[in-house]
């Protein structure tokens, strides 16, 4: 019998049986219903449809038909077993039952949820996202832990990744883009855990950074001055504070005629210009091989002829090959950091080399740093979640053994609302930037006043 005459719902023995509540039918009979709970009444169901279709043919049907067709299966085994549900409730199996199968189960519509940006699963029971820059728990949960691990083996099996005892957690990608972790037991001692952390479908612009007071016109005039005046750029901050949109942000006054590289650990940054090269890292392989390190596509990329080169992130010994590419022709470059604040960073940096494995004094290190980057940006998540950036400082070179930066605007916390809402205010310094001249000579000119 061949897939579409099984999925047009032609009864199987099993089906037929069942009808009847006959012993050792796929689904339960009627008269047991009462005990029974709704997960077990859609795992019961699932089960029947999985044994009506031909998994070997699955990948040659049309995904738009299959889906219609299992659709039509669902609601023909609820009338064979004579379940007379309310229409919201049918709706709702049927929904329930076709995200199981095709999707990431009970997590599934959140990930069509445009308003969360985070979804943590804390096993099998507990599910929290981030709305808005809060967390905020769901009554959503999975039937027991081997459901989540059935999950999470669907998501890093898209990828060619897994996870087992052997290999008890994993990195890995949506198909939209949004980034996963996963962590088993014995490592994770309550249970599989599953973090995921959203892909934008829209990204944002520095319009909708100075709506959302994010950012001061006068500060996004400064940074679309210095990315294309092709000075280099770090975007500092701490975890989810939005450096990943800002870069993204920032490398979209790349100009159009000039070639980028990119480089990240798992591709993020939607680039809208022609001329872009992406790159991406790859883990070891089941033998421990075959690792390509972030550090290794660093040092490719100088030989690809890159006019800029965007780097995710820079959290090993590649911040060494980065630095070099900056101080060697590559200006313009931009690259992200962790860290808590541009002091933070410039010690980051330090530590970061220091993994490299080439051994250089403090003082030759940090004149390395001061001479390829010319300007810090800081962004942070306040505590009322949401994300702001918070200074825009230069690097201004070395006095003695120290980097000096100055900060040329900066977002002064004055107070807590009632409501919890941090207040403050963005200021200029007053300080007029070494790097004015540059942004002049590339024929970028600022406003008079812009850093009263």
């Amino acid at each position: 019998m061949g897939l579409k005459d099984r999925l047009v719902g032609r009864p199987s023995g099993n089906a037929t049986s069942a009808s009847h509540g006959a012993p050792g039918s796929a689904l339960a009979a009627p008269e047991a219903r009462p005990q029974d709970t709704y997960q077990e009444l859609k795992q019961q169901i699932h089960r029947s449809l999985i044994d009506r279709l031909d998994l070997a043919s699955l990948e040659t049907v049309d995904n738009e038909f299959l889906q219609t067709q299992v659709d039509r299966v669902v609601r023909q085994l609820l009338r064979e077993q004579d379940l007379r549900l309310p229409p919201s409730d049918e709706e709702r199996l049927v929904k329930e039952i076709k995200d199981e199968t095709f999707g990431l189960g009970p997590i599934e519509p959140l990930l069509h949820d445009p308003e969360i940006s985070d979804i943590l699963v804390n096993t099998h029971r507990q599910v929290y996202v981030e709305r808005r820059g809060r967390l905020e728990q769901t009554p959503i949960s999975f039937r027991d832990e081997a459901h989540l691990r059935v999950i999470i083996d669907r998501i890093v099996s898209r990828v060619g990744r897994r996870v087992d005892e052997a290999s008890p957690y994993v990195d890995a990608r949506l198909p939209d883009g949004s980034r996963v972790n996963a962590i088993i037991p014995p490592l994770a001692i309550d249970g599989p855990i599953l973090s995921i952390r959203r892909f934008a479908v829209k990204a944002l612009t520095m319009d909708d950074l100075m709506r959302n007071g994010s950012i001061t016109e006068p500060m996004a005039q400064i940074l679309q001055g210095v990315v294309k005046a092709r000075l280099n750029v770090l975007v500092s901050g701490g975890t989810g504070s939005g450096k990943t949109t800002l870069l993204n942000i920032l490398s979209g006054y790349i100009p159009p005629d000039e070639r980028i590289v990119t480089i990240e650990d798992s591709a993020e940054l939607q680039l809208q210009q022609p001329h872009v090269v992406r790159l991406e890292t790859r883990p070891p392989n089941i033998e421990g091989k075959g690792q390509v390190t972030a550090r290794d596509l660093v040092r490719n990329s100088l030989r690809m002829r890159p006019d800029r080169i965007v780097v995710g992130e820079v959290r090993g010994d590649e911040v060494l090959d980065m630095l070099q590419a900056m101080n060697t022709g590559h200006d313009g470059s931009i690259t992200t950091l962790h860290a808590n604040s541009a002091r933070d960073a410039m010690q980051r940096l330090e530590t970061l080399m220091q993994l490299s494995g080439v051994s250089l004094p403090d003082k030759a290190m940090r004149e390395q740093i001061s001479t390829a980057l010319d300007v810090i940006v800081q962004v942070s998540r306040l505590s009322d979640g949401r994300r702001k950036v918070v200074s825009i400082a230069e690097v201004t070179g070395m006095e003695g053994t120290v980097v000096t930066m100055q900060d040329v605007f900066v977002f002064q916390r004055k107070g807590m609302a009632e409501d919890g809402t941090v207040q403050g205010e963005y200021r200029a310094t007053g300080i007029r930037p070494k790097f004015i001249d540059r942004l002049k000579l590339s024929g970028v000119h600022m406003p008079a006043g812009i850093f009263e």
